[in-house]
């Protein structure tokens, strides 16, 4: 239960409530994780009535997905005008809970490896619709006893063409009259729009960074990523370092690994020559999740042997664990509840 804080402010204002009475809505939304109205009783009853009548929730959930491991929840939800969106839950053996988040309805950048690029942007996410995805599972989490640990912007859409309500989320998420989750365990992942890297190194916001590479040079990422023939990988990795330069903070490389396409050692070489010219880099290697295209995910074989180049060029490296394949809820597969 989630609502646009400026149409609060005016039922507020139209009743003469007091200054402080938003911070108690804030408490009770962000806080005590309360799912109606009715159960902020910290409020008066006529009050809680009028909030329920004109703030109300962003989102509908419409169908909720498990994965067999149950280390995955995958929900579908229905925006006020009858838009799709997912949003994921990854549960992980340490009993961290990370929420992966869409800043937008579909995605029109149209990478060739993604499900959600097929479905073209039908619109921007409101702050507030982005927020309510994390804060549905916080409420879910709060009835099992546990909490979010990380929030990150990885899901449907490109962020950084969302810019102004993708940052205002954050914002909210790190309240500390809010959510008051801190800005490290918040996470944006752009393709590369470069004016949105260059508008994030000012904003003096210790939200990690990472960036969608997935190829080593221009040629190959052009053919698997349109963005790139606007933005090039030179300029990209500019902007990249321009970045840490202004904020000193690590940049993770996100690299899906697609078999025949861009796993060769060759590729590793390359990919270890740009990555060598900053310590603050590293590289998440993925698994490739089917979505229903011709590509394949690389054999275990030749993923251990780009890693092992890497590591023998002193790069940081990490597998990142794929989870939630089984109910189209792994990296690249989000496409509105579609079975991949």
């Amino acid at each position: 239960m989630l609502m646009n804080f400026e149409q609060v402010q005016k039922i507020l204002d139209s009743r003469s409530e007091p200054a402080y009475r938003m911070k108690q809505i804030k408490q009770a939304v962000f806080v005590n994780l309360v799912s109606s109205w009715e159960e902020a009783t910290i409020l008066s009853k006529d009050l809680r009535a009028a909030l329920a009548e004109t703030a109300v929730s962003s989102l509908k959930p419409v169908n909720v997905s498990e994965s067999a491991d149950g280390y995955t929840e995958k929900v579908l939800f229905e925006t006020a005008d009858g838009e799709k969106i997912e949003a994921v839950l990854i549960k992980s053996k340490d009993e961290r809970h990370t929420v992966c988040v869409s800043s937008q309805a579909g995605c029109s950048l149209a990478c060739v490896f993604c499900a959600t690029g097929k479905m073209g942007c039908k619109r921007d996410l409101t702050a507030e619709e982005i927020v309510d995805q994390a804060m549905y599972f916080a409420r879910e989490l709060k009835k099992r006893g546990t909490w979010i640990s990380n929030v990150v912007v990885m899901g449907m859409g490109e962020p950084f063409l969302n810019y102004d309500n993708v940052l205002k989320a954050l914002r909210t998420l790190n309240d500390k009259d809010g959510f008051n989750m801190g800005a490290r365990s918040l996470s944006v992942s752009t393709s590369g729009v470069i004016p949105g890297i260059q508008r994030f190194s000012h904003e003096n916001f210790q939200v990690n960074l990472a960036i969608s590479l997935h190829a080593p040079n221009d040629d190959l990422r052009s053919k698997l990523m349109p963005i790139n023939r606007k933005y090039h990988l030179k300029d990209l990795l500019a902007a990249v370092e321009e970045y840490v330069k202004l904020t000193n903070r690590k940049v993770f490389f996100e690299y899906l690994l697609i078999d025949g396409v861009n796993d060769s050692s060759n590729n590793a070489e390359e990919l270890a020559e740009i990555m060598s010219k900053n310590h603050l880099y590293h590289v998440n290697l993925i698994k490739y999740n089917a979505t229903g295209g011709k590509f394949r995910a690389s054999p275990f074989e030749r993923r251990e042997n780009f890693k092992k180049i890497l590591e023998s060029r002193k790069i940081p490296v990490t597998f990142r664990v794929s989870f939630g394949e089984d109910i189209s809820a792994a990296c690249g597969q989000l496409a509105t509840g579609k079975k991949l």
